[in-house]
């Protein structure tokens, strides 16, 4: 008899995850059932496959979606993380294992002790970042700790940007996952981390004037701004008495600081509506967060506003998005500028089909063995197919497909609502994920601790 994985919702991210299940159905006696809302959305070549049958799958439905998960052995959910708390409701009632790569939610947390109770597993966070950030932080600190070290220090920084030879624009960026949340990053609080014992707070609209650089080789230069908060994930990596720790999304050097024009400008905000948004001009969009002036062009203005000059690489990157075309119109009615933005910058920064991305992940552990102070530097880079066999597809649905098949397997057996720091989990994922070449390269380097000369405070 086969086992059957449902997997709800196939969206970008699930090129990689559905070909895993598939590949190995035959050996591994699989059956997969996927549920979208657009089943039509999906390849033929995975829809017409022999041990793959496609539904349409509206998640709102209960009855449609407790009869789909009533026929499965495991349940995996790729759906937007506010949605995965009426799959697990089910799962715990139809007593099925949860598999999601999102971050663990209150709801979620608050379904532990029934979810142990039924003996089932829930992994979250099993994706890229949250995911392989995890595992990898993970077997590195367990691996100091056993040799007798103490942690005083990790960092961790993860990007999923465009590869080298696809890097055709000025922001060296091109959206890789979610463009909303990428308009949105940073918002809903100051960020919070510690560094020499000492927390830290960074608001929103000083964000992206605060940033660590650090260097990939081969890749050349980085930078990285802080997540909302660092701490987190204290307890669970055992870092309680850590001086420093500090967790932060990476980009190329250069865009934190243009990206600060859209944060002063306001145009990042999705609190508001604006009226009548829709067939306005990118001009007039542009000028609704500027001053008024009888004689000033809107380009004056913007330059006036955010001091920057005409020969300024910042003002090149403006013009490079159009934000001043007068026929190129908004399609979207009563939209928030945030939304507005995001429409904006995706005819500038959508990938071509034959256009590669990619993942570059970095990790910095300080840590004290034998009276001596060491630091161990550990990167992973991860390039795309293309459009579709992205790198971040790779990254997120390998790490999810294989811990879907270990939990089947009763490789993975602990129950709870769990995330992948334990030995048993991340070990096998790990060694799995070096075969599709998702690997680390660790640099033993000179202890430095927190390089303040590597932060930019300026305005």
């Amino acid at each position: 008899m086969p086992r059957n994985i449902l997997v709800i919702g196939a969206g970008k991210s699930t090129s990689y995850l559905l070909d895993y299940f598939l590949e190995k159905s035959d050996k591994e006696q699989l059956h997969l059932t996927i549920g979208d809302l657009r089943p039509d959305t999906i390849s033929q070549d995975i829809s017409n496959h022999k041990n793959c049958t496609v539904i349409k799958l509206d998640i709102q439905n209960e009855a449609d979606r407790q009869r789909a998960i009533a026929k499965s052995d495991i349940v995996v959910s790729m759906l937007p993380a506010f949605l995965h708390s009426k799959v697990a409701v089910d799962c715990i009632a139809l007593s099925k294992h949860l598999v999601t790569a999102s971050y663990v939610s209150d709801e979620l947390r608050n379904l532990d002790q029934a979810v142990k109770k039924k003996g089932l597993v829930f992994m979250n966070e099993v994706g890229l970042d949250p995911g392989i950030d995890h595992m990898s932080a993970m077997q590195i600190i367990d691996r100091i700790r056993d040799k007798g070290g103490n942690i005083l220090l990790f960092e961790s920084f993860c990007g999923g940007l465009v590869a080298p030879e696809s890097d055709n624009n000025l922001w060296n960026y091109k959206f890789t996952w979610n463009p909303r949340n990428v308009v949105l990053a940073g918002q809903g609080g100051a960020a919070k981390f510690i560094q020499e014992g000492t927390y830290k707070y960074v608001p929103y609209h000083k964000l992206f004037r605060r940033t660590e650089f650090f260097d990939i080789e081969g890749y050349g230069r980085f930078e990285g701004y802080a997540n909302r908060d660092s701490l987190n994930y204290r307890e669970a990596y055992g870092l309680e008495d850590v001086l420093t720790l500090y967790r932060g999304t990476m980009r190329r050097t250069g865009f934190s600081k243009a990206w600060n024009m859209f944060v002063q400008l306001g145009m990042t905000d999705d609190s508001y509506t604006i009226e009548n948004s829709k067939n306005m001009s990118y001009r007039e969009f542009t000028n609704l967060f500027l001053p008024y002036s009888p004689t000033d062009s809107v380009e004056l203005k913007l330059r006036h506003y955010l001091k920057i000059d005409q020969d300024d690489r910042m003002w090149e990157k403006v013009m490079e998005l159009n934000l001043f075309d007068y026929n190129k119109t908004i399609p979207l009615v009563d939209a928030t500028p945030a939304q507005i933005l995001q429409h904006i910058l995706e005819d500038s920064w959508t990938l071509a089909d034959s256009d590669k991305d990619m993942i570059v992940m970095y990790h910095k552990f300080g840590y004290e063995l034998n009276g001596k102070k060491l630091q161990i530097d550990a990167n992973m880079v991860v390039i795309g197919e293309n459009r579709t066999y992205t790198a971040m597809a790779k990254t997120v649905g390998l790490p999810v497909a294989i811990a879907t098949l270990a939990i089947l397997n009763k490789k993975i057996t602990t129950p709870g609502v769990q995330i992948p720091i334990k030995k048993e989990v991340y070990e096998p994922i790990l060694s799995e994920l070096k075969s599709y070449d998702i690997d680390f390269k660790e640099y033993d380097v000179p202890y430095l601790g927190y390089n303040p000369n590597s932060v930019s405070n300026g305005d």
